[in-house]
């Protein structure tokens, strides 16, 4: 597992990167259009890649995977042609556990294999923290890997069960696996979705039309139409069928649910709904939180496009001062607008943020952002508003200060890369250039969450280790390279 990769865009890169997104319909005519649509909805949790796995009675399975965005490879007849059936998944992603930021078409979801059987196709989004020595052990018995990627495990697991159904082998094979997992599968007639005993991964159900459908999150029901029905519980395995419908086993020893908190703040696009709560109201609560808990006099309050834009407006509402957009997103920087020759590189976050200088000028500003990895970008939006004649610069960031490396399936650098993990708050202040620097405190962000009296520390209802240190999963293949993780809370 690596836990380094370069950014998937020359100029973003001071972001953590999403995950991957799973989405599956069945009982639904010409799928890979409906998988394709969910696709495009969910592009913001992986945008290296994409795959779509349909099944048609006359062809059998029909796989296509392609690097690069949805609407690039997943919209033209010729290509949807070759995913006929009632019945498919698919997958986007960015690379985190295998292939060192570099994704090859070997390594593109979902993956596919031949029981005894029949055939079945997966797409998996979390990580797999015993995914190294699990595959030792099964290189060892004889298995070929034909990717780097940790997801493969579960196939060959599976491969290796005696189950008499591929639901019964999935199961004893995600017995096996440490980490956080959602999972969508699929065999000729069923999609199957898992999630993890701790639920660290989001996973959702949909009703569309006669069929279902499956989902990271209910954004991708929207497009398609799709009611929501619920969200996949921790540790809950659906088996769905046109004519069925769903049926629903829990394989797996009961635990606490510890869903990533993260996901609130920044992974989960802002129009989708978790644990019943909209994740935008959750971010303006964050932004109210992050007024109350530091205020500081201010002329506006500006957020850092997009991601901060509904904590800003929350900020601004609690504290009173206006709201403001003070810096402009190009929404059309794509990832190849232009060769990033050592020139263009130079011109850095210009190419996607313009100061509104008029607005700018004179003004003590308040910036609103997400989070703060390493903080390149942060302090190249600090010269920029400086530039253009700000008075004072203040930053807020509605997440507590990133000082721990996630391994459930999210890329972050080595923990030394991370800015908190080396400086105090006042260190990263005068590190950034800015007049003041305040995150929200982990106590406010479970606040804003719905929990009314914080986080308990006993037992936190979230997975908060890239703030807190504490893994709910013992990251077993980090701590056999030497990562010292502390014990996660009983």
């Amino acid at each position: 597992m690596s836990n380094q990769m370069p950014p998937a865009h020359p100029f973003d890169d001071d972001k953590l990167r999403e995950e991957c997104g799973v989405f599956g319909v069945v009982g639904v005519t010409d799928a890979a259009n409906f998988v394709a649509l969910g696709l495009h909805a969910l592009q913001h949790r992986g945008q290296e890649a994409g795959g779509i796995v349909t099944h048609a009675p006359d062809t059998g399975f029909n796989q296509q995977r392609r690097m690069g965005l949805v609407r690039d490879n997943f919209t033209s007849s010729g290509v949807m042609q070759l995913l006929p059936g009632s019945i498919g998944i698919g997958h986007v992603r960015y690379s985190t556990a295998g292939s060192k930021g570099q994704t090859a078409m070997r390594d593109v979801q979902p993956f596919f294999g031949e029981f005894s059987m029949g055939g079945a196709a997966i797409a998996h989004n979390g990580n797999i923290t015993n995914a190294m020595s699990l595959r030792r052990e099964l290189i060892e018995r004889g298995s070929i890997f034909q990717s780097s990627s940790d997801s493969e495990c579960i196939i060959h697991l599976m491969a290796r069960s005696m189950g008499r159904t591929i639901p019964d082998r999935m199961e004893e094979a995600l017995r096996k696996v440490e980490g956080a997992f959602s999972i969508v599968a699929m065999t000729r007639t069923k999609i199957i979705g898992c999630r993890d005993p701790l639920g660290v991964r989001p996973l959702v159900l949909g009703k569309v039309g006669d069929g279902w459908a499956l989902s990271s999150e209910t954004c991708a029901l929207d497009i398609i139409g799709a009611e929501f029905v619920r969200e996949i519980e921790p540790g809950e395995m659906v088996v769905i069928t046109a004519k069925g419908g769903v049926e629903s086993h829990f394989p797996f020893r009961p635990n606490r649910s510890r869903f990533c908190i993260f996901e609130h703040v920044y992974f989960s696009r802002p129009d989708s709904i978790l644990g019943g709560r909209s994740v935008y109201e959750t971010r303006e609560n964050i932004g109210r939180e992050l007024a109350k808990e530091a205020p500081v006099d201010a002329d506006l309050v500006c957020p850092v496009p997009d991601s901060g834009t509904p904590a800003a407006i929350g900020y601004s509402l609690e504290s009173g001062i206006p709201y403001a957009m003070g810096i402009i997103r190009n929404q059309y920087m794509g990832r190849t607008f232009i060769e990033p020759t050592e020139s263009i590189r130079n011109m850095g976050v210009r190419l996607k943020l313009n100061v509104n200088r008029a607005l700018i000028r004179g003004k003590r500003v308040i910036l609103v952002d997400d989070s703060v990895v390493r903080g390149t970008t942060s302090r190249k939006i600090k010269e920029m508003i400086l530039d253009a004649g700000a008075a004072e610069v203040h930053f807020r960031i509605a997440s507590p200060p990133t000082a721990w490396p996630c391994f459930y399936g999210v890329d972050t650098p080595q923990r030394e890369k991370l800015l908190a993990a080396t400086m105090t708050e006042d260190e990263m202040r005068k590190h950034l250039g800015v007049d003041s620097l305040k995150f929200i405190s982990l106590n406010g962000l479970y606040r804003a969450v719905g929990q009314a009296d914080g986080r308990d520390d006993s037992a936190p209802a979230y997975c908060d280790a890239c703030f807190s240190g504490e893994y709910p999963v013992a990251p077993s293949d980090m701590i056999e390279q030497g990562f010292e993780a502390k014990a996660a809370a009983e």
